[in-house]
């Protein structure tokens, strides 16, 4: 067993837990920010956590962190920055444009200022800096594949004295990548021949249905 502080109170659960699951082995109920039991959104288990004998608090994931010894923990309300960027997928024109439209988007991108706030914020050590300057400068395909493993929980935005929201823009050059982009042949193949009913889906199969 190991003991460790959640939000204050002292708990013990099985060196194997994650603290997410430590939380709920105590007898906690978790009520609202937790997206991958039915809630909210995927990355509203954040946490900040200091080790035991290290004074540096890291900001991580509570579904995929393992608990120690004498750490401590405090979860991270969610929030959402007043400051939003909207656009139309169905608007963007052309690739011939997709610079400009990303300028007129995400005007703050161009202003980084090279800090790295936003490197040390995210849970899943992204380099997240990295992505917006690709961006920037034109590379949005390797911008898109930075942010590939983002799980949208603004840390980053809340770190950027700019106020770019990287995860924002990384998941816009994504989606606008997607949108001019052919889809993969075998994909849209495969999506018709289960539209027809050509090929079945076993649910029954091993791996199917993934454990709640």
């Amino acid at each position: 067993m190991v003991r460790l502080s959640i939000d204050g109170r002292e708990l013990e659960a099985p060196d194997n837990c994650s603290i997410l699951q430590a939380f709920q082995h105590a007898g906690h109920t978790l009520v609202e920010g937790v997206g991958c039991l039915g809630q909210g959104v995927c990355g509203s288990c954040r946490v900040m956590v200091r080790r035991s004998g290290e004074q540096e608090v890291k900001t991580l994931l509570a579904c995929e962190t393992l608990i120690e010894d004498g750490m401590q923990v405090a979860f991270i309300d969610y929030f959402s920055s007043q400051t939003r960027h909207t656009y139309r997928m169905e608007e963007l024109g052309d690739s011939w444009h997709a610079l400009r439209t990303l300028a007129d988007v995400f005007p703050e991108a161009a202003h980084c200022r090279h800090c790295s706030g936003c490197d040390r914020a995210c849970p899943k050590g992204l380099e997240v800096q990295q992505g917006v300057n690709l961006a920037v400068a034109g590379k949005l395909a390797d911008a898109g594949h930075v942010f590939d493993e983002c799980v949208m929980c603004n840390l980053c935005s809340l770190a950027c004295p700019e106020h770019i929201r990287p995860n924002h823009l990384g998941l816009f050059v994504r989606r606008m990548s997607a949108s001019q982009s052919l889809r993969p042949a075998n994909l849209i193949r495969r999506l018709q021949q289960i539209d027809s009913g050509e090929m079945t889906i076993d649910f029954d199969a091993p791996g199917a249905r993934p454990p709640r």
